[in-house]
């Protein structure tokens, strides 16, 4: 890789490198870090170093770039066409997910029979096999055990495993330590930690290889070959370049694949990340990386930094620079606006947000440009309500909206049984959730087979619903199964109560009054506690089950009409839409994604930053929500001020503005300025809505940059209006 000649043999089409982004592009350093800012063109970065290994003469079969998902890796290569690799060259390059790299690798071992479970759902079968293995091994001399095996504690074990195997903690020194106290120190329940030891003696048949893998275990069985005397680092392929996009989503797992990568003599590696994007801290991810262990395993590495953000203009920029206080900037033409307004209560929050909506398309824009972005699922109920009252469509990929959240489900199933009326569920897939919903809060005993059994007469007849709670669960050789006794009986017992006396309650009484006393009567704040393990997770739960109850007494409806209401907002959820629809998501979805306008609600003391997350943590939620927005961020906080988000006052906004404004004129004389030799290029103030308009006039876009502009060899008449401020 070393040249004595280091100017630049790859001319990028569609961009001009930043001096930063030459300097990577020419790095020449064993190791290279880069420590980058949100929307700083990282991916397109990495592309440019790939297009000047190949124009060195490097092999394309010598390239690998890791990325952590399947939808990164279709963006790094889309930008390596982008930025001129030939399509030729580029098929050549290996651009994998860290998974698939894994799974690649261990098929050289592997026998041909492993199978494949792409869904956490096709884990189920083993994970009650392996809640079997755990009672009979345990259920006799271990306290404080507790096997659920409905759907949520399903979830939840294997959210688990997955958190213990990408941080490696499976390997930690436990050996001679009780059950309990190595649980307390990896950081997980008793049951979930016995429940992955019987798991993965089953997944791995005893140490024979691997007989089945769910997502990640690629990666994990590859990290344990490399970590445990095995020799597959012997066998990989001779790469002279790799590359890693995202480092800041780096696991134990996925560092010692990099480890072994790099630690051959002649490969080179780039890295690019953002310390401040850290927030999947469950699934092993944490700024050790990027920080100290890098640095420990090669103090040799050279450090280089991308502060331009090429997503949003100077505004957002210099606010989210006093945010985390480091460099940001931008050299955008571009203003993008930070609107604030204010809400008493959840109700007028979700009305400010529709406002903020309307205002949008009013402006000229799409509704598919608007992302509503929350701290957490329960905050989304009003928000959803008032835009199906205002008929705006919306979209709630990956995050169910609220009416498929197991809380909400398990009441709805309860109303439908005192109603009589479960047809009105015309979903198959609401009702089979509702049965898992109804098992999982009464918490009953049924084995999975029983269940898939009685789900198939409910989608035949829904009707029966009401039967559930008569069916004894199946006996093994006539044993009581008390391990699956989770609380049990007494809950079970007082859902039954409940109903009866749902049952003779009048249905036009207010759904407000009906609905608090049910879910007093079934305990469902205490059942919360008890099913999920992280006081947090009971409190969203809780949390949404207030929201519900806000939204009857709002509604004033009787519990007869509440009923009906909320089939038909189902029905408008699930309606065919001709028009785009606004993104309703989590926040931590977002990270890797980018909207023209983000709206970021309910930034209130209790809510976001969350008094029971690490703060770091929280600051760096907000710095991705933020910073997903192009054109426009509305944030929407209370109106009295000392409850508002102490992160609103972090943002300095009067002086970040300041400072932006005259940015954004250098900016903008910059675009407008006569092009030199060495330009040759007239940048354009166009927004996202005259995209299609200077396109037909003949302008191109600068995939770096974010910005359309024109060669200075054209007749610049009919771009005028893009020429000056």
């Amino acid at each position: 890789m070393n040249q004595s000649n280091n100017s630049p043999r790859f001319t990028p089409q569609g961009l001009i490198p930043t001096a930063e982004q030459s300097a990577i592009q020419l790095a020449q350093n064993k190791v290279v870090l880069v420590d980058a800012n949100a929307g700083a063109a990282k991916t397109t970065t990495l592309a440019l170093r790939i297009g000047e290994a190949l124009a060195r003469g490097l092999a394309p079969e010598q390239i690998l770039a890791l990325t952590f998902t399947p939808e990164a890796s279709e963006v790094l290569r889309r930008r390596l066409l982008e930025v001129g690799v030939a399509p030729a060259m580029a098929d050549r390059v290996a651009v994998l997910s860290f998974e698939d790299f894994a799974a690649w690798m261990m098929d050289l071992i592997d026998g041909d029979n492993v199978r494949q479970c792409g869904e956490a759902r096709a884990l189920k079968h083993y994970a009650l096999q392996a809640m079997d293995r755990t009672a009979e091994r345990y259920a006799n001399h271990v306290d404080g055990l507790e096997l659920h095996t409905h759907s949520v504690a399903l979830s939840q074990f294997l959210d688990a495993q997955l958190g213990l195997k990408a941080s490696m903690a499976l390997e930690a020194d436990v050996e001679f330590m009780a059950p309990e106290e190595a649980a307390e120190i990896l950081g997980v329940s008793l049951t979930d930690y016995l429940t992955t030891l019987e798991y993965e003696k089953l997944r791995l048949d005893g140490g024979a290889g691997a007989v089945f893998r769910g997502p990640f275990d690629a990666t994990y069985d590859l990290a344990c070959n490399l970590h445990g005397g095995g020799r597959l680092a012997e066998q990989f392929p001779d790469y002279r370049l790799v590359l890693c996009d995202e480092l800041h989503d780096l696991n134990e797992a996925a560092f010692r694949i990099l480890d072994a990568l790099i630690d051959r003599p002649q490969c080179y590696f780039v890295g690019a990340g953002d310390k401040d994007q850290v927030i999947h801290a469950k699934l092993g991810a944490s700024d050790e990386y990027l920080n100290r262990r890098f640095a420990e395993r090669y103090p040799k590495l050279q450090r280089y930094p991308l502060t331009h953000t090429w997503r949003h203009g100077p505004h957002l920029a210099y606010a989210m620079a006093e945010f985390k206080q480091k460099p940001v900037e931008s050299q955008l033409p571009l203003r993008t606006e930070i609107q604030q307004a204010h809400y008493d209560g959840a109700a007028d929050c979700a009305q400010r947000v529709v406002a903020a909506v309307r205002q949008w398309k009013a402006d000229g824009h799409s509704y598919d440009g608007c992302a509503i972005l929350i701290r957490d699922r329960h905050q989304s109920m009003a928000i959803e309500n008032a835009l199906i009252e205002a008929d705006i469509d919306y979209r709630t990929p990956p995050m169910a909206g609220y009416l498929q959240r197991d809380e909400i489900l398990f009441l709805r199933g309860l109303l439908a049984i005192a109603l009589r009326d479960f047809g009105a569920v015309k979903s198959e897939q609401v009702r089979s959730a509702i049965v898992d919903a109804l098992v999982a809060f009464s918490e009953m005993k049924f084995s999975s087979h029983s269940m898939d059994n009685f789900k198939q007469q409910i989608l035949k007849s829904p009707d029966l619903l009401g039967e559930l709670f008569l069916i004894e669960d199946e006996r093994r050789d006539g044993v009581e199964p008390g391990y699956r006794e989770v609380a049990s009986e007494a809950t079970k017992r007082a859902v039954i109560a409940a109903l009866a006396w749902l049952a003779e309650v009048d249905k036009e009484a207010p759904a407000t009054a009906v609905l608090g006393e049910l879910c007093e009567r079934v305990q469902l704040a205490a059942t919360a506690r008890r099913i999920f393990v992280r006081a947090y997770d009971a409190g969203v739960i809780n949390k949404s089950i207030a929201s519900l109850l806000e939204a009857a007494k709002a509604s004033g409806q009787s519990l007869r009409e509440f009923w009906s209401a909320i089939n038909a907002r189902e029905a408008f959820i699930r309606r065919k839409r001709d028009r785009k629809a606004v993104l309703i998501d989590c926040a931590a979805n977002a990270k890797g994604k980018e909207f023209d306008h983000v709206i970021l609600p309910f930034l209130q003391d209790d809510e976001f930053p969350h008094p029971q997350q690490p703060r770091r943590e929280e600051e760096n939620l907000f710095y991705v929500a933020a910073t997903r927005a192009r054109a426009r961020l509305t944030l929407l906080s209370p109106a009295e001020p000392a409850r508002r988000s102490g992160f609103i006052a972090q943002l300095r906004l009067p002086k970040a503005s300041a400072a932006a404004e005259a940015a954004l004129a250098r900016n903008e004389r910059a675009a407008t300025a006569p092009p030199t030799v060495a330009t040759s290029r007239q940048y354009l103030s166009a927004g996202f809505h005259e995209k299609d308009e200077v396109k037909a006039l003949g302008a191109k876009f600068d995939i770096a940059r974010r910005a359309w502009y024109v060669e200075s060899d054209m007749d610049l008449t009919p771009f005028k209006p893009w020429l000056k401020k």
